[in-house]
């Protein structure tokens, strides 16, 4: 398993830090820290990835995308270079959730942050 809680060594500058875009998107979900962990270990097997219950972080190579519970609302805020590479993010990810959650129907709505 990933180290939930790597030392700021380890983690790389967000791409929207050094002028990237990023946007976010609020899932209501009773599930939200099961859908979190499923994603993360998920993309663990491929790609630097730390998380715990209620947080997570997935560096993709076109971005990244940190995860947060809280109660019943996953929280998804994708980072990248730039709007196109910030587009394939959010479609990755939400590919990937939709299918863990296959038994709900999720309302998902990026917005820029």
């Amino acid at each position: 398993m990933t180290d939930p809680n790597p030392s700021a060594a380890e983690t790389p500058a967000s791409p929207a830090a050094s002028g990237g875009v990023s946007s976010v998107a609020e899932v209501p979900t009773a599930h939200a820290s099961r859908y979190l962990q499923q994603l993360c270990k998920h993309f663990a097997h491929k790609r630097p990835v730390s998380f715990d219950e209620t947080a997570g972080h997935i560096n993709f190579t076109i971005g990244d995308c940190r995860l947060s519970a809280a109660g019943e609302t996953l929280v998804l805020r994708c980072e990248a270079p730039d709007r196109e590479q910030l587009a394939q993010l959010e479609d990755v990810v939400v590919r990937h959730l939709v299918r863990f959650a296959f038994r709900e129907e999720l309302r998902l709505d990026w917005r820029p942050a």
